[in-house]
């Protein structure tokens, strides 16, 4: 009897994540499909498959829409801002983790604390400090802001993971001479570096789908990243009626983070409950 209810239980949860694995699939795949055809057939047939590969499309999404440079723009920001984000998140993870001083729960629980602070509360502050700072419309002031976002979700985990390292690798090296700038980058954050992957992963999936930061940040049309380009290019469909080449430019939007997804799933699955689960 308790076999036929797991078994039951088994078949439904499946049924279940079947349906919404379809849910969230299907529309990726129709828009793969639908940036490979013309604008008739996106009207015509829009459930059928493209009769002949438009690869023109992507050309004019590339060029004609200026995807090519949102996208250039948008890696201009994401890996100084990820490479800034992950040193500074490990340097105060591992004072955190390793170091016990007076303060050390008070500073991880400001940190904490930020998680919670929602950041549509901050954009009107936000805004008047990058402006007096003379960022506005700067990739240096988007990249800062980045990373100030970023920092306490990251700090969080890799304090934990931190946690988790044996300390008598560190004692060796102490007992070997290293100072402790020679443990931290020689022995510690070599050890670290799953957490860092995952975090690294993470916090690139975040960045590249920025929307809210950069629309207050940013408002020249030069300085766009990936987010705001889809925005203006929506806008303009209304006058260009180039429908073909937006599915087109979706897709590539879309492709970097469904391939680091794909490639390092495993990596991010794991190197989650790792370090997040000790805090």
């Amino acid at each position: 009897m308790v076999n036929q209810e797991s078994r039951l239980n088994s078949l439904i949860t499946q049924l279940i994540l079947g349906i919404w694995a379809i849910a969230v699939i299907f529309p990726m795949l129709w828009m793969i499909f639908s940036s490979f055809k013309t604008d008739q057939e996106l009207f015509f047939s829009p459930w059928a498959a493209p009769k002949e590969l438009q690869w023109d499309n992507f050309a004019r999404a590339w060029t004609n829409a200026h995807v090519g440079d949102f996208f250039f723009n948008t890696l201009l920001v994401v890996i100084p801002a990820l490479l800034l984000t992950l040193i500074i998140s490990a340097m105060a993870a591992y004072v955190l983790a390793r170091f016990e001083f007076l303060g050390n729960r008070a500073v991880f629980y400001l940190f904490l604390a930020g998680m919670l602070f929602p950041v549509f509360l901050a954009l009107v502050p936000l805004f008047s400090l990058v402006n007096n700072l003379g960022l506005l419309n700067t990739f240096v002031g988007l990249i800062l802001v980045y990373v100030a976002y970023s920092l306490p979700f990251t700090i969080f985990f890799l304090t934990g993971f931190f946690k988790t390292l044996p300390s008598e690798l560190e004692e060796a090296a102490i007992i070997d001479g290293a100072n402790e700038y020679q443990v931290f980058f020689r022995v510690m954050l070599p050890l670290a570096a799953p957490g860092l992957i995952s975090m690294g992963i993470f916090n690139f999936l975040g960045m590249w789908n920025q929307y809210i930061l950069p629309l207050v940040l940013v408002t020249k049309e030069e300085k766009y990243v990936l987010s705001q380009g889809l925005y203006f290019m929506l806008a303009k469909q209304f006058y260009q009626n180039d429908w073909s080449a937006l599915f087109a430019a979706l897709t590539i939007i879309m492709v970097p983070t469904l391939i680091v997804y794909i490639i390092f799933q495993k990596q991010i699955q794991s190197g989650l409950t790792t370090g997040a689960l000790k805090g």
